[in-house]
C-alpha cells in the first residue's frame, strides 16, 4: 500500500533497507484494519489467498529466513504435509495474534541486521525443492529478498482488501493516520 519511504541518513544501507522493509510490512498490517477475523480469512476471487492468510505467511517467512541466516531452526517446520497452513488460520490462530507475532518478527529482524557486522557477510542457503544449489546468500540479499517476497504479497492484500469492502489503499493509509488520504 502507498507509503512514503524517507531517504535513509547519509551512509545508512541499512537503515535504508529495513524501511523499505518497513513500508512493505505496512500494506499488510493495513490491509486488515477494521475486519474481523471471518472477514479477513475470506476469499473474494477464485484465489486460495485471504488477508489473515497473507499476514501469517509473510510473518513466518521472514522468521524463517532470519533464523537461516542466523543459522537457527525456524520457529515453525513447514513441508508438503502442512505447507498449506502457512496460509491460513488454523486452530486458535488470530489475525490479532499474527499481528503481534509479526511485530516480534519484525523486531528480531531489525535487530539481527542491525548487528550484523556487514551486508556483505553470507549464510548458507543450503539446496532445496525450490532452490537448485547449494548457494551463499549475503545479508544485503537476504533484506533485498524480504522486500520484494513483502511487496508481492501487500499487492495481493491490496487487491484483496478492495474487492473485500472498496477499502483502498489510499484511504486505509487516511484511517491509520487518521485524516482524509487527499
Amino acid at each position: 500500500m502507498v507509503t512514503h519511504v524517507s531517504a535513509e541518513t547519509r551512509g545508512d544501507e541499512r537503515g535504508a533497507l529495513l524501511a523499505f522493509i518497513e513500508e512493505q510490512r505496512g500494506g499488510i498490517r493495513r490491509s486488515v484494519l477494521g475486519l474481523t477475523d471471518e472477514q479477513a480469512a475470506s476469499r473474494p476471487s477464485a484465489s486460495e489467498l485471504s488477508l489473515a492468510g497473507l499476514l501469517k505467511h509473510v510473518a513466518e517467512i521472514e522468521q524463517v529466513w532470519i533464523a537461516r541466516a542466523k543459522g537457527e531452526p525456524s520457529a515453525v517446520h513447514r513441508d508438503e504435509s502442512n505447507w498449506h497452513e502457512c496460509f491460513r488460520l488454523v486452530g486458535e490462530e488470530t489475525v490479532e495474534s499474527f499481528l503481534a507475532y509479526y511485530e516480534k518478527v519484525a523486531a528480531g529482524t531489525e535487530s539481527f541486521i542491525r548487528a550484523v557486522p556487514s551486508l556483505d557477510d553470507t549464510f548458507l542457503m543450503a539446496k532445496t525443492s525450490w532452490n537448485p544449489k547449494d548457494e551463499w546468500l549475503s545479508m544485503r540479499w537476504l533484506c533485498l529478498h524480504l522486500i520484494r517476497e513483502t511487496a508481492r504479497h501487500a499487492g495481493h492484500a491490496d487487491i484483496i482488501r478492495e474487492s473485500l469492502d472498496g477499502a483502498t489503499a489510499f484511504e486505509l493509509v487516511a484511517k491509520e493516520r487518521g485524516s482524509s488520504w487527499e
